[in-house]
Order: C-alpha cells, then sequence, then structure tokens
C-alpha cells in the first residue's frame, strides 16, 4: 500500500490506520478539507484509487483539461490541419494537467497530520474503510469520515454504446484518430461546449437530443441565439428524437435516431449527465442512505442523514454539479468540524454558472422565462452585445456575439437575475452574484464607476433600458 507520507497517527497494526478524519476521494471538497484539517492538528487520511485523479475531477479531466481544449480551438489558425492542432492542443492540456496533478499531491503532503493512501475503498463497519491495491489491503478507522467520490458520465442504454468510436467526456479529449465527423448525443451544457470545441478544431458536428429546443432553461432568445451561433461555426442540430442505436459501419458508425433518421459519424459522444459513484462504496455496511439515484441523502449541514458521523461532499451528495459549490461543501463541514457549526447549504444564495462557448453563457438568479412561469412582476432589459455601444470590449477582440439580460424587483430595485453571454461573461456574473448577495441596486450597477474599455461597463447602458415586463 503506497502512502505519499506516513503521520503521527497511532496504529493497531501494520495493516491498519487510526486516523480523526478519513476522506475518500480528492475532489476539490475533499482534498480542501484535508489539508485544512492535516495542518492543523488533526490526523486525516485522504484515500484516491487512481493516480491520474489526483487533484480531482475538476483538474483532471473536466473544467481545466475541457477549457483549455475550447480555448485552444478558438485559437486555431486557418491554415492548421484540424488533425494536427488537436493533437497539439492535446499536447498542451496534457502539460498544463500534469502540473497541476504534481501540485495538488505537494498541498497535502505539505499538511504534517495528512497522509495520502492509493487505493479503492469501501467500508467495512461505520467507521471503517478498507483500502485495496492489487494484493494490498489496508484497514483505516476513523471518527469521522467525508465521502467525496464525485461522479462519472452517465452509460445510457444504447445499442451499440460500447463500440469503441464511442466516447465519453473524458475519453474524447484523447480521441485518436482525431473525429472529422462527430455525433454529440445530449444538448445539455456538456455537450453543447463539447459541440463548440470541435467545430472549432474543424470537425462537422451534429447535436442529437430528444428535446425541441436546446437549453431548455434559457430563455428562448437566448436559446436561439445559441443555436445560430453554433450553427454558423458548423455544429448541426437534430432534435425532438433521441438515439435508438449506433451500428458500426466499415469507416466508422451510423447514429439511428428515433425518428427513422441517420446520421454517419466517425466518432459519438455520449452527453448524457453524469452518475453517482456508490455502488461499490459498501455504503449499506455502515448505514449510509442513498437516494433513488444513488446519491448519499444529507441535511443542510452535508451529514449523512442515517450516519451522523460522515458526512457527503461534492457531486456525490447530489448538489449542483460544480467546483465552487466542492468548495463551499468543505468550508460547510470545516465549520462542522472545527468551527461555531452554524454554516449551512441552505445559506447559498445567487450561485452563478457558466457554460464555456465562445463567448462563455453566464446565468444567476431568475431569468425572464422563470419570472413569467412565477407570475412575478418585474422589470426585464436585453440587449445584443453587438448593439451596446457603451462595450466596445467584445468588438475590440473580434467576437461581438451574445446578449446581455438582466431582471429586477421594480419595487426594491434589487437585482433578481441575470443572463450574460458574452465576452468576459464568467466574469461579469461574478460581479452580479456579490450584487444580488449585498442588495445592491440595478441603480447603484447602472451608475457604477466600471474601467475602459471593459465588459462590465456594459452595465451602465443595459440597466438604463430596464422596462416592465411584457405580457
Amino acid at each position: 500500500m503506497d502512502s505519499a507520507q506516513q503521520t503521527s497517527a497511532p496504529t493497531t497494526d501494520s495493516r491498519t490506520l487510526e486516523v480523526d478524519v478519513l476522506v475518500i476521494g480528492w475532489g476539490k471538497g475533499g482534498k480542501t478539507l484535508a489539508r485544512s484539517l492535516g495542518s492543523s492538528g488533526t490526523r486525516v487520511a485522504l484515500v484516491e484509487q487512481s493516480e491520474s485523479m489526483i487533484g480531482g475531477t475538476c483538474i483532471n479531466v473536466a473544467c481545466v483539461p475541457t477549457k483549455t481544449l475550447i480555448h485552444q480551438a478558438a485559437m486555431r489558425p486557418e491554415d492548421a490541419a484540424p488533425a494536427d492542432w488537436f493533437t497539439t492542443s492535446v499536447e498542451a492540456r496534457d502539460a498544463l494537467i500534469g502540473k497541476l496533478n504534481a501540485r495538488n499531491r505537494e498541498l497535502v503532503e505539505e499538511a504534517p497530520d495528512a497522509v495520502i493512501v492509493m487505493g479503492t475503498a469501501a467500508f467495512v463497519d461505520p467507521h471503517t474503510v478498507e483500502v485495496t491495491q492489487g494484493e494490498d489491503r489496508m484497514r483505516i478507522v476513523a471518527g469521522t469520515i467525508v465521502v467525496n467520490t464525485g461522479t462519472v458520465p452517465a452509460s445510457p442504454p444504447i445499442p451499440g454504446a460500447d463500440s469503441a468510436r464511442v466516447y465519453d467526456s473524458t475519453t474524447l479529449q484523447h480521441a485518436d484518430p482525431f473525429p472529422e465527423r462527430l455525433v454529440i448525443v445530449g444538448g445539455g451544457y456538456i455537450g453543447l461546449e463539447f459541440a463548440g470545441m470541435f467545430a472549432g478544431f474543424g470537425a462537422e458536428v451534429t447535436v442529437v437530443d430528444p428535446g425541441e429546443r436546446i437549453l431548455p432553461r434559457e430563455d428562448e432568445d437566448v436559446a436561439a441565439g445559441v443555436a445560430e451561433h453554433l450553427g454558423s461555426a458548423g455544429v448541426t442540430f437534430r432534435l425532438g428524437s433521441g438515439v435508438s442505436a449506433i451500428e458500426e459501419t466499415a469507416d466508422g458508425v451510423d447514429v439511428r435516431t428515433e425518428d427513422g433518421g441517420t446520421v454517419a459519424a466517425d466518432a459519438v459522444l455520449l452527453a448524457v449527465g453524469r452518475s453517482a459513484t456508490t455502488a461499490d462504496l459498501g455504503l449499506d455496511r455502515a448505514g449510509i442512505e442513498v437516494d433513488d439515484r444513488g446519491f448519499i441523502r444529507v441535511d443542510d449541514t452535508l451529514r449523512s442523514v442515517s450516519a451522523d458521523h460522515v458526512f457527503a461532499v461534492g457531486d456525490i451528495n447530489g448538489g449542483p454539479q460544480f467546483t465552487y459549490v466542492s468548495l463551499d461543501d468543505n468550508r460547510i463541514v470545516a465549520d462542522q468540524l472545527s468551527g461555531s457549526g452554524e454554516r449551512r447549504r441552505s445559506d447559498r444564495v445567487a450561485v452563478p454558472n457558466t457554460m464555456f462557448l465562445t463567448p462563455p453563457l453566464s446565468r444567476v438568479g431568475i431569468n425572464e422565462q422563470q419570472a413569467r412561469e412565477e407570475g412575478r412582476r418585474v422589470l426585464v432589459a436585453a440587449k445584443p452585445v453587438a448593439a451596446i455601444a457603451a462595450m466596445p470590449r467584445p468588438k475590440i477582440l473580434g467576437n461581438p456575439t451574445g446578449m446581455i439580460k438582466v431582471v429586477d424587483d421594480p419595487d426594491t430595485r434589487e437585482l433578481l437575475g441575470a443572463t450574460v453571454w458574452c465576452v468576459d461573461s464568467q466574469e461579469v456574473i461574478n460581479l452580479l452574484a456579490l450584487a444580488m448577495r449585498a442588495g445592491v441596486t440595478v441603480d447603484a450597477l447602472r451608475d457604477g464607476i466600471w474601467t475602459h474599455p471593459s465588459s462590465t461597463e456594459a452595465l451602465n447602458e443595459v440597466l438604463g433600458e430596464l422596462a416592465p415586463l411584457a405580457d
């Protein structure tokens, strides 16, 4: 059994380790807890089953590597062959991820009372976990256990989905050969990010989704704008029908749709969500309940509802699947273990999100569609980025695509939500989220003094056009 360092934690024999806190899985919340607790006198063991996942999903196979490839795709020179540029981009991706992976190991190793144990964990009883690596076995006994095993790409029961030409969001990042024709099954955030990415690399991309339109939770004008933008980049949409089968051919695959259609491709990406990783953890032996999707059921402090010495952080607790939410999960658990114990998941207000298209699409709070569904009396302002005179930055960068929409309360003048689809939206949305948490009025944002040229200064113009929601 390999461990990165030994601690002062007492052991009952050579194959048993006793610690105060055991963290299973290296994701953002888990590694932050292990480092902070292990640096403050708490004996911690961090178990990770794969060297390639040290640092967690985000830095190894999700957020950072995919955004690196999206950026590389957008930078492809016109004369660069798609396959060659993809190979070059993957090499750049791998170099960056290798550095981040190594640094993440160092960050935990630097904690004097933390130990890293490599292997696959499974509960033996409520306070004991057995870690297996090949023929080696180690049992770890802990007073508190934090499960942080995350999620994996979902595998829908489609005939032919086991073909070597069928990928998930992890494996497609190293597709070989480069797929000149790519079918993406699923028009959600992951599917659309990869659609824009591979279209940027030069692939012919088709998105197949059973929905009548992409991005059903977004306003219709925003979703239509995204579809048009991706269409102009070379993405074709086949909507209103799911996939019935994937069949190998002499030179690729045929993707059969439920409406009787066929799309020929070199490769297929299944982007239909992510699944829990609790099936092999032996949670029943610890009395840990899961929901009907396999996610650990937790209370407002992230404690298991059935085993109060167990916490679940990150994607595995069934909450929003964002790295920054996992980081906040860490704060809640740390507060339970060594703080006042007052921090709650329900304290979260105005949590933003971004889909990294080119340019990115960001959201916080409610949009016009939700305001209508709730029957709320609100003011709305919306403007295409190309028409915002006070926002020259996107034009400077040669990408005036997108639009900005805001929704506010006409009585309190507080911002209720915003959709920001433009260059730098991933930064602007953080400012708007903070404004919502702090109760800053739209008038203060409208009259704010912002740097120039910046994307933030669009607020000066857009918020000056708030009007009642039309019937």
